[in-house]
């Protein structure tokens, strides 16, 4: 150990162990000044950086031993379960000090045959622990209570090892030490510092590489998926032994293009008897869906009408089905009422209440995660970060800087390259709505393969699909916006299609 690291202000030496029996470090230290706020800061700070960076050297760790100090023993009021799980943490930028969080479950069973799958969340700034992990497709669910776990039974640990990743640094227990980092985030990091964490991952998981790998996400997340899908493709490319097996990817409700976007959502309003005709005719007249993020005072207005007056309370990311009584949102205000119909990535992806079979699921999430018994099983909230953990971060959602306008080159150069790459849209959401995605997805001017039909789950149409060439889209009937939440069970059956290479099944 460096004597730089024995001699920090009014620390004395730190005595530092590995227990095999735990599989975890012992940290002992004492401070006389240790209460002091500065010393405390850093005194984390330079420990967590020099341990994450320098782990392997300190205690000559073997790989397996690297990964046995992220293992996950048992989380607060888990169920039993025979598969292996991890979380930590994933140093990305070690000058900025940001590093992110990630919570890996294996599969089920035969983890050692299946592939590797990467869940992303949007938002942009929402939790794939929130929402992916513990909502749609993790192997739990948290209870009313907010105290204790249940099992998911269409879980798809059953078909892949799943990798939750919380991106960018600002988004749940993901942190940056520089706070500047907070307020310029935006796609273009967000696909680099994913890009180093998979590569670190793997130096970490070693048995992971050259395995299969697909990647899966849904919302903003339409932007993330594809953006990373091609810094692996570029990666791969221009490495001589590539170690991230990249096959495919698989988006649901994803913001795709913003012009196509904006014309397919106010379609959908009108469409399903959200709006007015005067309204629908008034957003159409003054709302020029070309000029990338200008707008017009009558457009703001029109927009404004619509959300405030015509829709009623509703949940936008699930129209049919009740919302959240526990808790209200306030309404939003002006001025940032026209952003999510034209870049569909600000105050309507913020916190929010779904809807579903249990409409307050979120809120179980937030009491969950932020139990300090939670938070030492996942080793998470290393660094003690000044806030609470939660689902989304409105800092990051309010002062994103960089978000491409369309997705459909990024579609075309991946199609191109041979990416297994399929498209779903849960029917009942208003926010990224189906007519969204089919207004983009039909510019990118593809053959047809196989003709519009009707797919099956158990013996109820599970939705609708057409097979492009390079390209598979779907529907899933009576999803929103988070469909494994709302249709679990159509949504297992898309996805072990989607891993299979095969279409969706007709009967």
């Amino acid at each position: 150990m460096p004597a730089w690291l024995l001699h920090l202000p009014l620390i004395t030496p730190i005595s530092i162990s590995f227990s095999s029996s735990s599989s975890h470090l012992l940290l002992l230290f004492s401070s006389s000044g240790y209460s002091k706020m500065g010393t405390h800061f850093l005194f984390l700070l330079v420990l967590n950086i020099y341990l994450l960076s320098s782990i392997k050297t300190i205690f000559g760790l073997t790989k397996e031993q690297e990964q046995e100090l992220d293992r996950i023993s048992v989380l607060p009021g888990q169920p039993s379960v025979k598969f292996s799980q991890y979380s930590g943490y994933v140093t990305v930028n070690y000058k900025h000090g940001r590093a992110l969080f990630y919570w890996f479950t294996e599969a089920s069973s035969s983890p050692s045959h299946k592939p590797l799958l990467l869940w992303l969340n949007g938002g942009p700034g929402c939790s794939s622990v929130a929402y992916g992990a513990s909502e749609e497709i993790g192997p739990y669910r948290i209870n009313k209570t907010g105290s204790s776990l249940y099992l998911n039974k269409h879980s798809w640990n059953t078909e892949a090892n799943i990798l939750f990743l919380e991106s960018p640094a600002g988004v749940g227990f993901s942190y940056t030490n520089t706070t500047s980092d907070l307020q310029n985030s935006g796609d273009k990091r967000t696909a680099q510092d994913a890009l180093i964490f998979l590569i670190r991952w793997f130096s970490r998981f070693p048995q992971y590489k050259y395995r299969d790998f697909y990647i899966a996400g849904e919302s903003y997340a339409g932007h993330y998926v594809p953006q990373l899908a091609k810094k692996i493709h570029d990666y791969n490319k221009a490495s001589p032994h590539p170690i991230i097996n990249l096959k495919g990817f698989i988006v649901g409700n994803g913001v795709t293009d913003s012009y196509y976007d904006s014309i397919g959502t106010v379609t959908y309003w009108w469409s399903h008897s959200m709006i007015s005709d005067e309204t629908y005719r008034s957003i159409i007249d003054n709302c020029d869906f070309k000029e990338d993020n200008k707008t017009s005072e009558k457009c703001d207005d029109s927009v404004s009408y619509a959300i405030n007056h015509e829709f009623g309370n509703i949940d936008q990311y699930s129209i049919y089905t009740p919302a959240c009584t526990k808790q209200q949102q306030q309404p939003p205000n002006n001025s940032s009422l026209i952003k999510p119909l034209l870049r569909l990535k600000n105050t309507l992806f913020s916190r929010r209440i779904f809807s579903g079979y249990d409409p307050c699921t979120e809120n179980y999430a937030e009491k969950y995660f932020n139990t300090p018994q939670v938070q030492q099983a996942l080793h998470a909230n290393i660094t003690r970060i000044p806030y609470k953990w939660t689902a989304c971060s409105d800092i990051l959602i309010k002062n994103w800087k960089d978000s491409e306008y369309s997705m459909l080159p990024t579609y075309k150069e991946l199609i191109a390259a041979g990416l297994r790459i399929w498209i779903f849209s849960g029917d009942t959401d208003s926010v990224v709505p189906v007519t969204a995605t089919r207004f983009s997805l039909s510019h990118l001017n593809l053959t047809v393969k196989t003709r519009w039909y009707p797919w099956y789950s158990g013996k109820q149409v599970g939705g609708w699909t057409e097979v492009y060439n390079g390209l598979t889209f779907a529907t899933v009937r009576g999803a929103g916006h988070e469909v494994p939440l709302f249709q679990p069970k159509r949504a297992f059956t898309l996805f072990r299609s989607f891993l299979a290479g095969k279409q969706l099944p007709r009967s």
